[in-house]
């Protein structure tokens, strides 16, 4: 399963979710502007020992993302989301899309991935 984080703003979040993306086995790709450096120290610290795990990919956009990795399945993660993830049933190839911690995802990514909802 991939994990996706579009325009990720805060470098301890990104650093704990390496940390669960390597303890799982799972891509990390890193999506558009990044709120902060791939160096921050905080960053590296929030992902202790793990990063030489962490098998990171980095994305101009959204659109790059979905050329080279051509997920099976796409999950976008909301706190409007109507459907619960603990009904998903995930499975290997399929990606699970989060937004920045201040904005969610962008609207036109949302407009994008809304047909895949209904």
């Amino acid at each position: 399963m991939h994990i996706v984080l579009v325009e990720p703003e805060i470098p301890q979040n990104t650093g704990s979710i390496a940390r669960l993306a390597a303890a799982t086995g799972s891509p990390l790709h890193l999506v558009g502007r990044l709120g902060f450096s791939l160096e921050d120290r905080y960053l590296k610290r929030a992902g202790l020992d793990y990063w030489p795990l962490v098998d990171l990919h980095t994305h101009d956009s959204f659109a790059a993302f979905l050329k080279e990795v051509e997920p099976v399945r796409i999950f976008a993660f909301s706190t409007h989301a109507t459907t619960s993830y603990t009904k998903a049933s995930f499975a290997a190839g399929d990606a699970i899309v989060f937004g920045s911690e201040s904005k969610g995802l962008p609207a036109d990514l949302k407009t994008a991935l809304a047909p895949l909802w209904n």
